[in-house]
């Protein structure tokens, strides 16, 4: 038994680790940004791509990946990603173009998909009911630490080694990952063997690169121009022909069923407006204290700090918390939280206050400590154990979908006071000074952001109210199984 007790923690361990190295990987590559563009002789709309070619095929990547860790089994997905990561990794580190490291990020985005999308769904099959909500906590301070390290060790490393070391110094702790989950973790029981759905996959994947493809550029090409009304029209066709796809084949790519659990499917809405609530709070920020308030980029950095320190703490207890009292409470107190610390920053001013900026931010990071663990239990302890990988891959898809809208509005924001490609620059540490004028159009729309933000907060309490319906959820491991 005890050794047992032992094996749950080293594979907790093992799957918290990958889970710092991925986050780490896309937090540090935001300081290299500007000597990678000096250095590749590349342009700025390059350079800003290896950053959303990470996110765009980790979201992607995630559903199939849940899909498959249900069929294959979830060692052998997690460590299939994770030495695609680590190989992909070294590669944009030695990539001798522009263009090679754009490849070598969207392979490296698929290799962190594999691994992330298996990694919560062996959690939820190591540990019992009573422990998961404080395994998921701790789980997720490996975020908050590659949040914490990531700006720090690249502001470090490109400084005196180069822009190539923010790749390379992750790669140790990769294989880290690599040897251990090896050791420790156990090949779980694959479903019967049946078709990959490879069109359910192709159509999702066009319907949701075509999405983000038009949210990303729509600033910048106009919302209405043909390239953007041709993205939407595709983006809706792939999402239909996705849908019907799914709903004819029996072994789908997605299980649709699982939207027919009202709590399943209400944590999916809470967790879209969620993220796009969070997700951009360092984008306006940064904006804000490099343009506005003309610091530097290490300045910047320091300052958001307060985001992600406080949840080292409240992450594992807003885990423990949800295990003793219910998630639902601990969402509900985490969603009024973080609303009223982007409330607070939706009242910058061109004037220097520390603490205005400090003060809400440890408040939305000590809330976001405790409604994430707690809205993760809830939202996979709906859904059958034996459905948790595509369950687990459709709830990070949300997540990354709400990630990539929340930039979005953030960037119309920021194109109303200032224009896309200067905003942009800025963003990276690369843009000029702007003049008092400028200065105080930017606090404007920086100020009207977090307060169409609240309006997301708001939403997502919405969703949640059909979660107090029920008498307890403080011990309820799972919901029923699929009729």
């Amino acid at each position: 038994m005890q050794s047992r007790h032992t094996r749950k923690w080293w594979i907790l361990s093992v799957v918290t680790l990958v889970a710092f190295v991925t986050n780490l990987d896309g937090t540090i590559v935001v300081v290299g940004l500007p000597r990678m563009i000096e250095g590749l002789h590349v342009s700025m709309t390059t350079g800003l791509w290896t950053l959303t070619s990470y996110i765009i095929t980790s979201t992607v990547f995630l559903l199939p990946a849940g899909r498959w860790s249900d069929l294959i089994g979830r060692k052998k997905i997690f460590l299939s990603g994770l030495l695609i990561f680590t190989g992909s990794t070294f590669l944009c580190g030695i990539a001798p173009t522009g263009s090679f490291l754009l490849a070598f990020r969207f392979v490296q985005g698929m290799g962190a998909a594999l691994a992330l999308a298996t990694a919560t769904p062996i959690i939820v099959s190591t540990f019992p009911p009573q422990q998961l909500g404080r395994a998921l906590g701790i789980n997720s301070t490996s975020w908050v630490m590659g949040s914490i390290v990531g700006p720090v060790a690249g502001g470090l490393l490109v400084g005196t080694l180069g822009w190539r070391w923010v790749f390379f110094v992750a790669i140790p702790f990769a294989l880290i990952g690599v040897v251990g989950s090896m050791i420790v973790l156990k090949d779980t029981a694959s479903t019967p063997s049946v078709p990959t759905d490879w069109v359910g996959a192709l159509t999702f994947g066009l319907g949701l690169l075509s999405l983000l493809l038009a949210l990303s550029f729509g600033p910048k090409w106009g919302w209405f121009s043909t390239r953007e009304v041709g993205l939407g029209l595709l983006t809706t066709l792939a999402f239909i022909a996705f849908i019907e796809i799914e709903r004819r084949l029996p072994h789908p790519l997605f299980n649709l069923g699982l939207l027919a659990h009202p709590h399943y499917r209400s944590g999916l809405l809470i967790t879209l407006s969620y993220s796009i609530g969070f997700f951009a709070t360092t984008f306006l920020l940064t904006l804000y204290v490099q343009g506005a308030l003309h610091r530097s980029p290490v300045e910047a950095g320091l300052l958001l700090v307060p985001l992600s320190a406080p949840q080292l703490v409240m992450g594992p207890l807003g885990g423990a918390w949800a295990d003793r009292y219910g998630p639902s409470r601990l969402i509900a107190l985490g969603i009024i939280g973080m609303a009223g610390g982007t409330f607070w920053l939706g009242h910058l001013s061109t004037a220097y206050r520390v603490w205005t900026i400090v003060l809400p931010l440890l408040l939305i990071s000590a809330s976001n400590g405790l409604a994430w663990p707690s809205l993760t239990k809830a939202v996979m302890s709906a859904a059958p154990r034996d459905k948790s990988g595509s369950a687990s891959g459709m709830f990070f898809s949300f997540r990354n979908v709400g990630m990539a809208l929340s930039l979005t509005v953030a960037l119309v924001v920021a194109a109303a006071s200032l224009p896309p490609a200067l905003a942009s620059q800025i963003y990276v540490g690369t843009g000029h000074v702007l003049n008092s004028r400028l200065a105080a159009s930017l606090v404007h729309a920086t100020n009207t952001g977090f307060q169409v933000f609240v309006g997301f907060y708001a939403l997502a309490f919405v969703a949640l109210l059909p979660f107090f319906r029920r008498r307890s959820d403080a011990v309820r491991p799972s919901a029923p199984p699929l009729p």
